[in-house]
Formats: structure tokens, C-alpha cells, sequence
């Protein structure tokens, strides 16, 4: 497990606020298309891509599959996966949607793959914010967004006993 710093704030979203955040996406986007589909960009991206193809009546969903928080090496982008029928147009009519964009070097790799598609996301930080056409939240660059995916709930002992009972 990573240490985290001092300086990072901790931010958990839950199932709900995803949800809810998602559907206000989803009202500016409804006006945007029509759309041929849904490119989720994964794995954070799944969940959103779900909701919205609920919310705007679509079909249509495939991956983008792009793995860039490896531990042993930092920084590297891997494409494991790109969605042949968008990337015949170059992602022109298609909607690419991911959870976060944090640094951008993510999404710059997926811009490249699709430099055509709409790109929203939920949540943004200044240094990604650039790369996306649409989003619902800014973070601050220091944010660490622990989402519901990534997380479980699980009993803590109480730091100390209160009362003694």
C-alpha cells in the first residue's frame, strides 16, 4: 500500500454522489449529439459510461482500455485495448468517457487515439482540465479521490473508549 502525503487531501465519493454527478453530465451532453456511442475509457470510466448510456439512450458502448498507474514504473502509458469501430472516424460522433482527469497524460494518449470524440469526465484538476471538452467537478491538484470502486467498507475500531461502556 503507497504511503500518502502529508500535503494530498483525501477525498471519498460515494455510489451516490456518482450517480448524481454522472445524470448532471449527462444533461450537458444530451444536447451535444446525436452520438454513434460510448467509449469508456478504463477502468474508471465504466461505471460513468454506464449511467450516461442509460441517461442518453444509447447502445452502444465499447473500451478503451489504457493503463497508466503502474507502480514499478511511473509514468508509463500502455495501450491494452482501442475501440476499432470509433477509431475508424478517429472518435467523431462518440462520446469518451472517464471517471477523473488528473495529470492529462492519460487522456492525452486517448486524445491521440480518438482526437475527434467528445471527452467529459466527472471530476477535473488543473492539470488535466485542458484535455477534456466537458466535466462536472474541478479538484484541486492535491485532491486524491478514493471512489467507490476502489474501496470497501469495513468496521474500524474507535481510537479510544468513550465513556467505557
Amino acid at each position: 500500500m503507497a504511503k500518502m502525503r502529508d500535503d494530498v487531501i483525501n477525498h471519498v465519493v460515494t455510489w451516490a454522489e456518482v450517480h448524481r454527478d454522472t445524470k448532471i453530465l449527462a444533461r450537458s451532453l444530451v444536447g451535444l449529439g446525436p452520438w454513434q456511442g460510448i467509449v469508456a475509457l478504463t477502468r474508471g470510466g465504466l461505471v460513468p459510461a454506464a449511467i450516461l448510456a442509460r441517461e442518453l439512450g444509447l447502445r452502444v458502448v465499447d473500451t478503451l482500455c489504457i493503463s497508466s498507474y503502474d507502480e514499478q514504473v511511473k509514468g508509463s502509458i500502455t495501450v491494452l485495448k482501442v475501440p476499432e469501430r470509433a477509431a475508424e472516424t478517429g472518435g467523431e460522433g462518440w462520446l469518451l468517457i472517464d471517471d477523473l482527469v488528473d495529470t492529462g497524460a492519460t487522456a492525452k494518449e486517448a486524445r491521440a487515439i480518438l482526437p475527434k470524440a467528445h471527452f467529459a469526465t466527472i471530476y477535473a484538476k488543473p492539470s488535466g482540465r485542458p484535455a477534456v471538452d466537458t466535466f462536472i467537478s474541478e479538484v484541486s491538484q492535491e485532491t486524491w479521490i478514493f471512489f467507490p470502486w476502489d474501496t470497501e467498507i469495513q468496521y474500524v475500531e474507535p481510537r479510544a473508549d468513550i465513556g467505557g461502556g
